[in-house]
């Protein structure tokens, strides 16, 4: 696995890699975007899922979609061979894909854990716009960015981009000009209005803001003490959904108390970044789900919990709790050390889930949560010609969800060694 380059800007100041020991896929050579449209394939001897079991059928994409049945001229016809064909994954937290990266090798290791989807939380646009090119097309990943979040003064993340620029790990740019590019500080209304055409021009595909310890937001405010510890007055943030939904944006929060949980979804954000570090309510699981409030796993995340007692527990009641109230989760890391297998396999490890629940989570609602406009996360008539076929079946055994034959992305096949064996 290749290092990153150092010019990363991730919320982590030590995780500037892939996870260890991963390799390449050896996917070189992908389809051009600017190609011939997609070839007429046949799939067949595939073991779909569907619903809660896996169901043989023979599967036709045209144009890139889905269809049942088909009875225009076929390409190309495939033997899944028996395979178990499940929808591609997703990573509902990371601050991959930036100039800097190598990005080539990130594209590759996504594909090779099958993650066809990501979300970017913050970013730089001046590091993510020069390599947007090649993503969100059928040979690279599907990418959204937030750009950079909204934050209070001396708030979490301007502590991490502080040090990357007083390192100068971000070459020519100093604590200065991190300002209104890695993050916005926004203390009051005025300061609102005075960011949200510069924040908007950046034409970000969501907003990302800020909540650290909310409940204490006076006391921490103006001590230094808790500097990168903080971040917005919660009274400012309903103001600031409103702002991003009048424009047609998603809000998704940064927390980590309980109350932050709780003052985020008062003021009706749309996706909580990150499971709290703390036990929610009753009435605020039931609140998310009445909201439809997305929630991002991240039991892997970066975030410091060693003052955290019993963080497995704490998990599971928060999982389990959402779960039950019909919360709509996603699975994301929040590392860049990680990737989202690695979140998937804690989540397995924690036993809140069965196999199927676990599988379905992993690809069709975290793929919907990212991408609520599009037609993916199912294998069905309409939706999207992406998926993965598996070696083995991965609701009896969920490490079969490594065990990736063959890869098919918006109606390409997306090479991989061995991939087209059993091409007909």
């Amino acid at each position: 696995m290749k290092n990153l380059l150092k010019v990363s800007v991730v919320v982590t100041l030590c995780c500037l890699m892939l996870a260890p020991g991963a390799k390449s896929a050896g996917i070189a050579e992908r389809p051009s975007a600017r190609g011939p449209a997609p070839r007429a394939y046949r799939f067949i001897n595939g073991l779909w899922l569907s619903g809660g079991s896996f169901k043989a059928r023979t599967t036709y994409s045209v144009g890139g979609v889905f269809r049942m049945s088909y009875r225009g001229k076929v390409d190309e016809t495939i033997d899944l061979g028996g395979k178990f064909v499940v929808p591609p994954f997703a990573e509902a937290h990371t601050h991959h894909f930036m100039e800097g990266m190598d990005y080539r090798s990130l594209i590759d290791d996504y594909f090779a854990r099958g993650i066809f989807y990501a979300m970017n939380t913050n970013s730089l646009k001046k590091l993510s716009d020069p390599i947007r090119s090649y993503f969100n097309k059928p040979e690279g990943i599907d990418v959204i960015y937030a750009n950079g979040g909204l934050t209070a003064t001396g708030g979490h993340p301007v502590q991490i981009y502080d040090y990357l620029a007083g390192q100068n790990i971000l070459p020519g740019m100093s604590r200065e000009d991190m300002k209104n590019q890695a993050y916005f500080i926004i203390d009051n209304e005025a300061d609102l209005d005075s960011a949200w055409g510069i924040i908007k021009a950046g034409k970000p595909d969501f907003i990302k803001v800020y909540l650290e310890y909310s409940e204490e937001y006076q006391a921490r405010k103006d001590d230094p003490k808790y500097y990168g510890k903080k971040g917005l007055d919660p009274a400012l943030l309903p103001r600031i959904v409103a702002r991003a939904h009048a424009d047609g944006l998603r809000v998704a929060a940064h927390i980590d108390t309980a109350m932050d949980f709780h003052n985020a979804l008062v003021a009706g954000v749309d996706i909580m970044a990150h499971l709290p570090l703390a036990r929610i309510t009753d009435a605020d699981a039931r609140m998310a789900a009445s909201r439809k409030t997305i929630v991002v796993t991240t039991t892997m995340s970066h975030r410091k919990t060693d003052h955290v007692s019993g963080l497995d527990d704490i998990n599971r009641h928060n999982l389990r709790l959402l779960h039950g109230a019909g919360v709509r989760l996603a699975v994301g890391t929040d590392d860049n050390s990680r990737t989202a297998l690695a979140e998937a396999e804690n989540l397995h490890r924690l036993g809140v889930f069965d196999n199927l629940t676990l599988v379905r989570l992993w690809s069709e609602a975290s793929a919907q949560a990212i991408f609520p406009g599009r037609k993916i996360g199912l294998l069905e008539e309409g939706y999207e010609a992406s998926f993965l076929a598996l070696e083995g079946n991965p609701v009896d055994d969920f490490s079969n969800v490594k065990r990736i034959a063959f890869r098919f992305k918006q109606g390409h096949v997306i090479g991989a060694p061995g991939a087209r064996a059993g091409s007909k």
